[in-house]
This record gives structure tokens, C-alpha cells and sequence, in this order.
């Protein structure tokens, strides 16, 4: 494996009843604060309420910035910026999803600089160390989002979704009742599935040698998932399955499984241009392309996606080449996906060749995408028409 260091600063306070646990956490980094969150549903669950009787309790100044987007716009990190800026707010409290966080990082980063905040979505600047800090209320099992410090936000007028990486805007602490994921619909719940395992494949697929705790962390993951995921599905309100699913999405991307091997996250890339130019789940779009992009590059290289199958959906290597193997995995993740109710194509989207290059070419942030077999642009243009 390659030489690393791995550092986490943020607090995790799992489990029921850990909200009140905000009482204790904000007066340590201030009391003024930008109260972020989505579409409304914390306010139809009561979350909402609650929250605010815990902000009371510590005689908080609260403005808030609802309606952040499922893939958050640039338009809203500069809302929150300009809102911090004018109301002189010291700490960020996003309650809600992956997007609700990433939006909080670019808002958190955004504010002590001077430029424009894309610029550091761009990583044409980086976030200072004076970023805002923020506290997490996590509200859905998927992106890892609670326990590191990345952010990905769209700018829609000029289609293009980008994403950033830095320590100064992990949150420093999340709260995780596996209570609020409840209300959870079962389409949204099956996109952070989907999503959890595909953090996982990413770091999986590494382009590194003798990493075999780091793959079996990985393959743990996935085998708990893949257990829990039919039951959750049709239990939604299951505190043991919302609790394990809840831990797997936090697992999956906090930096555990990519210690000391090159990811490669081509697939994620592809898909944040495919929701960037088209505005469709990010789960859902990762269900499309993941498939396809095993296919793509098993043509190259088969051994790991015939460990795959063998190690995580349990194919018997009995007299079979890796090719083979590869073949059966991905058609049994595929299978997996399909009946927990994940789409297939994108057509399913409505999506149609018109917007292939086009979503080609916002995919590629170099000549190259990906560590594990390494694409150039004609490979992702496969990838896509594969994928319709």
C-alpha cells in the first residue's frame, strides 16, 4: 500500500435521543447560527421543532436558509454566505442529508474568502482553516457527508456539478439518531443504499497493491448492506435496520477504506455530469452506471470484480476464469439493485443520446478520469450509451 495519514476530527454522537446532545456541542464554537436545511421535511416530521427548543434552551440567535436542493446549487452556498456575512453568524447547524451537508461545507469555506466560492469548488483555492464550523443533524443513511469534509454542489447555469475536498470543513460533530431517518420515503432510501455501496466499490477498485484489511473492511460493508437493505425496504420504520444502514453509510466514506491505496471515483464523476446536465437522483444515476462502468473496465482488468463476486456475492470460482466471474458479479449486483427497486438505464430518466457529449465532456476534469483502469473521454462516452 502507499505511505498515508489519516486524520478525523469529527465527534459522532450515535444513537436514540442524541439530540439533545446540541445543548452540550454549539456554545463551544458560538451561539449565533445559520440554520440550514431542505425542502421542508423536518418541519413535517417535527425535527424542525425540536431543534429550535434545543436552540432556545441555549438562548441561540437563529437565522435560517431552508429549500437547499437535493443536488444544492451554488445559487444557495451564496444565499448562506451572504446571510453569515450580513447577520455576523459564527456556526453552521445543517439538519438533513448528504446535499444539506455539502451545501453547509461551500458555505462554511465561502465565507472567509474573498473571491468567489466556486473558485474553491474548482480547487482553484482552497478552504482556510477560519472556514465556519459546522454541526450535522443527519437525517439520511448515504453520503458519508457527517463524517468528512467533502462537498459537491451544481452550478446549474453552466451544468457543470463539481465537487471539493478539505479537513477545515469536516463538521465537528454529527448527530446520528437512527430515529429521524424514519420518514425516510423508500425511493430515497434506496438511492443512499445504492450510494453507500458505491463509496465503498470506489475505494475498492483501488489502483494500489496489498491492501487486503482495507478490502475486506470494504467487503464487510457491502455484506451488511446487501443483508440489510430487502428488509429495510419493506420495514422502513425498523429502528435495527435504520440503525445498521445508518452506520454503513457513515463507514463507507470516512476515510477508512481508502487509507494508503489510489481510488478512483471515475463513476461518481460520470454521474455528477449526468445530474448536472439532467437534475436526476444521485443514487439513482449511480444504479445506471456502475454496472456499466464494471463491464468497461473488467474488459481490462477482471480480477477485482470477480473478487467481488466471489468474496461479497458468494460465486462459486469452480472451475471459471475471472472474466467469467466478472460477468456474474456484476449481473448479480445488477440483480440486487433491481429488487430493491433501483433503476436500470437512463432512459428510465427519460434520458436519450441527445446530451451524450455534452455530458462526455463535463465528466472529464483531465485526459483522464479514474485510477483503477484509467478513462479518457471515448471510454466514457462508451460508458454512457451503454448506460441508456
Amino acid at each position: 500500500m502507499d505511505k498515508f495519514e489519516f486524520y478525523n476530527p469529527t465527534k459522532l454522537l450515535f444513537g436514540k435521543g442524541q439530540l439533545s446532545s446540541l445543548k452540550k456541542e454549539i456554545p463551544a464554537y458560538g451561539k449565533r447560527i445559520l440554520l440550514l436545511y431542505g425542502g421542508g421535511s423536518i418541519k413535517k416530521s417535527g425535527l424542525y421543532d425540536k431543534v429550535i427548543q434545543e436552540l432556545k434552551e441555549i438562548n441561540a440567535t437563529v437565522v435560517e436558509l431552508g429549500g437547499v436542493e437535493p443536488n444544492p446549487r451554488l445559487t444557495t452556498v451564496k444565499k448562506g454566505i451572504n446571510l453569515i456575512r450580513d447577520n455576523q453568524l459564527d456556526f453552521i447547524l445543517a439538519v438533513g442529508g448528504g446535499s444539506v451537508l455539502d451545501c453547509a461545507k461551500a458555505i462554511a469555506a465561502g465565507v472567509p474568502y474573498d473571491g468567489d466560492v466556486w473558485d474553491i469548488v474548482l480547487k482553484k483555492a482552497k478552504a482556510s482553516s477560519n472556514s465556519v464550523p459546522i454541526g450535522a443533524v443527519l437525517t439520511l443513511a448515504a453520503t458519508g457527508s457527517e463524517m468528512n469534509g467533502n462537498s459537491v454542489i451544481t452550478n446549474w447555469e453552466k451544468n457543470e456539478k463539481k465537487s471539493f475536498n478539505s479537513i477545515h470543513v469536516y463538521p465537528r460533530f454529527s448527530i446520528l439518531d437512527p430515529e429521524l431517518t424514519f420518514t425516510v420515503p423508500r425511493d430515497q432510501t434506496v438511492y443512499g443504499i445504492v450510494d453507500i455501496m458505491s463509496h465503498v466499490f470506489e475505494q475498492y477498485f483501488h489502483a494500489s497493491s496489498n491492501a487486503p484489511l482495507q478490502e475486506r473492511i470494504g467487503e464487510a460493508i457491502l455484506h451488511t448492506v446487501i443483508e440489510t437493505a430487502p428488509k429495510l425496504v419493506n420495514d422502513l420504520n425498523n429502528y435495527e435496520y435504520r440503525e445498521v444502514m445508518l452506520l454503513n453509510g457513515t463507514l463507507a466514506l470516512n476515510g477508512l477504506t481508502a487509507m494508503g491505496v489510489k481510488t478512483d471515483w471515475a463513476t461518481h464523476y460520470i454521474e455528477h455530469a449526468v445530474s448536472a446536465v439532467h437534475d436526476i437522483p444521485h443514487g439513482g444515476g449511480l444504479a445506471i452506471l456502475f454496472p456499466r462502468w464494471m463491464e468497461h473496465v473488467a474488459a481490462v482488468r477482471p480480477e477485482k470484480v470477480a473478487q467481488l463476486g466471489v468474496r461479497v456475492f458468494d460465486l462459486d470460482p469452480a472451475g471459471k476464469t475471472d472474466v467469467q466471474l466478472a460477468a456474474e458479479a456484476i449481473e448479480s449486483l445488477v440483480k440486487f439493485w433491481t429488487s430493491i427497486g433501483a433503476p436500470t438505464k437512463l432512459s428510465d430518466y427519460g434520458i436519450d443520446d441527445k446530451e451524450i457529449e455534452l455530458m462526455t465532456e463535463r465528466a472529464m476534469l483531465a485526459d483522464q478520469i479514474g485510477n483503477y483502469v484509467p478513462l479518457a473521454i471515448e471510454d466514457v462516452r462508451k460508458i454512457l450509451r451503454n448506460s441508456l
